[in-house]
């Protein structure tokens, strides 16, 4: 593993290599081997690292058949023998502070609930964990979290090397390994013991702070969302950020913002029921109206209209009163917009099947729909107007009732 100098000295940014191979992809992307890496391949729930050969980008780091592709943005020219590696340290340093942080939360929860962690991701925003516990309530994750950070403060040394066999056989475990060579345990002394082959830092104080943001339930256990270091950081400031915006614009500060935010959801909720109650008496005064204007239709009267912008649901509102209140009406709605919606209907005394006469007028603009025998509804396109749609609908019920 000498060749693998981000096992040698985590530290290191740069460094000088001979170029072993050249190749692409399946997917045409160029890669190189080298006879050093400084590079951290993708593997155990850490992201590969980024950053340059020469002036190429690399793009990622992945390990093949025991070699260390390293993809570029584009091939090194084929003069070059040697490259200079220069890796991007801010992200290296981010999923070094991420990965010890995992190790010092997952210990964590063993030592404060006796819950293993069972598997970890590391995102580029956010890390995340799943615990083996069937529930998780606030004092627990308190106490885990505490005690997490406890361990940070503390600054304890963190130890990554190999071990053989016999030594293993001697360490307090969390979990076995899943390699039998090369077995890389990362240690915090009389805390945490984990095989690991990713990078983390020298001691515990770098990894800055752990902040649990949440969690669900996750097929049976619990997936917790955290964040370490300077991304706890960032996301502090944003949030801090935000609360300050929000109090500014409510007039308050942040003591007082929940207790302002909980009066603007009482006004609100009051506010909401008024409009619907002011929007009831419309609807039945616009209903009256147009019962009182229905037009003659042989022995039925017949209410013709077409609204811009309204929802379905709003042209069933109005049929449904207009039943209620008048049963020899027909209703023949039709409302503008992205998508044409028609809604037909018919009161009690009037014998006409309104789902028929449905079916019979959407194919004028292309649309789907159904209904009942007293109110039918459907939609489609605009490229007939509403006016038209409807007139042609009226064509048919004219002649069905001439036939009564």
């Amino acid at each position: 593993m000498k060749d693998r100098l981000y096992y040698q000295d985590v530290y290191q940014q740069s460094f000088t290599a001979s170029i072993t191979q050249r190749g692409s992809e399946a997917d045409g992307t160029p890669y190189v081997v080298l006879s050093q890496t400084a590079f951290y391949p993708t593997g155990g729930g850490q992201p590969g690292d980024h950053g340059t050969l020469g002036h190429i980008q690399v793009l990622d780091v992945e390990e093949t058949e025991g070699e260390i592709h390293h993809r570029l943005s584009e091939q090194l020219p084929e003069e070059w023998d040697q490259v200079q590696g220069q890796i991007d340290w801010n992200r290296r340093f981010d999923h070094m502070q991420q990965h010890a942080g995992q190790h010092i939360l997952s210990a964590a929860f063993i030592e404060v609930a006796q819950a293993e962690t069972l598997a970890f991701h590391m995102g580029t925003e956010r890390v995340t964990i799943d615990v083996r516990l069937d529930a998780l309530h606030e004092e627990l994750w308190q106490q885990v979290e505490r005690r997490a950070n406890e361990i940070i403060l503390e600054n304890r040394p963190i130890i990554a090397r190999f071990v053989d066999e016999e030594e293993l056989a001697k360490l307090p475990l969390h979990k076995q390994p899943t390699v039998t060579e090369n077995i890389r345990l990362v240690i915090i002394p009389e805390f945490d013991y984990n095989p690991c082959g990713g990078t983390h830092p020298s001691r515990t104080g770098e990894v800055g702070l752990i902040k649990i943001l949440g969690w669900e339930r996750h097929r049976g256990n619990i997936r917790l969302e955290f964040l370490c270091g300077w991304r706890a950081m960032r996301d502090y400031t944003q949030k801090q950020r935000r609360l300050n915006e929000a109090a500014r614009l409510l007039g308050t500060n942040e003591a007082d913002l929940v207790t302002q935010v909980d009066r603007l959801l009482s006004e609100r909720d009051s506010l909401k029921q008024t409009l619907l109650e002011k929007e009831r008496l419309l609807l039945e005064e616009e209903v009256r109206q147009a019962i009182v204007h229905a037009v003659p239709l042989g022995h039925y009267r017949l209410i013709q209209k077409v609204f811009a912008d309204r929802t379905i649901q709003q042209l069933q509102q109005f049929a449904h009163q207009v039943n209620a209140q008048a049963a020899d009406v027909l209703t023949l709605l039709a409302a503008t917009g992205e998508k044409q919606q028609l809604v037909f209907a018919r009161g009690q005394d009037v014998p006409v099947a309104m789902n028929e006469l449905m079916k019979e007028t959407l194919p004028l603009i292309t649309g789907k729909g159904g209904g009942s025998p007293a109110i039918a509804q459907g939609g489609g396109q605009s490229n007939l107007p509403a006016e038209e749609v409807l007139a042609h609908a009226r064509q048919k019920l004219e002649s069905i009732l001439s036939g009564e």
